[in-house]
């Protein structure tokens, strides 16, 4: 059974940054990436990468984060700089397969605080 288990609860100040990681069991997705959800507001996505290497960001992170996978591990992560107060949200790490099938991650909550 497919499982994507996500790294802890990060809380870290303005202008910090942070890692995350997603490792998936099953065989390689096609498409990894991750969505956030800040607090009463729509999930968007944040980052994607495709088995190949190619990588999509959303305009808000463009130039501060990076999206980047281990295919032997099965492994996707996030990495963004330069963190501001509006970053906060649940970041959720998402898996697409040959099948367009589509499996999530436990969660995060990312906090920058002030």
């Amino acid at each position: 059974q497919v499982q994507l288990v996500e790294s802890g609860v990060v809380l870290v100040q303005a202008g910090g940054s942070l890692r995350l990681s997603c490792s998936a069991s099953g065989s390689i997705f096609s498409i990894m990436g991750w969505y956030r959800q800040p607090q009463g507001k729509e999930r968007e996505l944040v980052a994607s990468i495709t088995s190949g290497g190619s990588t999509n960001y959303a305009d808000s992170v463009k130039g501060r984060c990076t999206i980047s996978r281990d295919n032997a591990k099965n492994t996707v992560y996030l990495k963004m700089n330069s963190l501001k107060p509006e970053d906060t949200a649940v970041y959720y790490c998402q898996a697409r397969n040959r099948f367009s099938l589509t499996f999530w991650g436990q969660g995060t909550q990312v906090t920058v605080s002030s």
